[in-house]
């Protein structure tokens, strides 16, 4: 069993990794499990514990499921939480253009169904996970570093592929293995 997921490797620029250090440094006192520069990825499927034995099925799929998509341009802004104010969970950065990574995510959701990979219970919501809340010290000092840092933006980034990754869970914070690449595939103009 391998724990997977399918993400689109991110590579910020230096000033957006500026800012999320600084974010970093103002919630230190808190219970946050922050994504180390080297993982940061927007997931586009979490299979969880898969079977080896399933993993040429997935492999094909998202090779199909990306056969006609051009290469990813996109820019990472606007910080914002899952959850409430009261029990936020999640710390994440927004997509901009959010609509092809969210057309994108549904044709491989769709696609993984006909080999038995259901989509997940919560909606598909293009976004970028910057940190885990395990719990908060002062919820009135989240909340007004959150709006401090609201408007967190990088420049353009541009991805070439989708990456299904291994994940491997460790004391001093995942591992994750490139298993396959899967090229976007340029389109010819007319």
């Amino acid at each position: 069993m391998k724990r997977l997921f399918a993400a689109l490797k991110i590579h910020p620029d230096a000033e957006f990794l500026k800012k999320y250090q600084e974010l970093k440094q103002e919630l230190r006192h808190e219970h946050i499990k922050w994504v180390e520069n080297h993982n940061i990825h927007i997931t586009l499927k979490f299979f969880g514990e898969t079977a080896e034995h399933e993993i040429p099925g997935i492999a094909s799929v998202l090779k199909k499921s990306i056969a006609s998509t051009n290469p990813v341009n996109l820019h990472l802004t606007g910080l914002g939480i899952f959850g409430s104010s009261y029990a936020p969970k999640v710390i994440w950065v927004g997509i901009e253009p959010y609509a092809d990574l969210s057309t994108l995510m549904k044709n491989i959701h769709d696609d993984l169904k006909t080999i038995g990979f259901e989509q997940d219970r919560q909606n598909l919501v293009p976004h970028l996970t910057l940190g885990r809340i395990k719990f908060l010290r002062d919820k009135v000092i989240f909340n007004r570093t959150m709006d401090q840092f609201k408007t967190i933006s990088s420049s353009l980034i541009h991805i070439e592929e989708v990456i299904l990754f291994e994940s491997i869970l460790r004391r001093e914070g995942p591992e994750y293995i490139a298993l396959e690449h899967f090229p976007f595939i340029k389109k010819e103009l007319p």
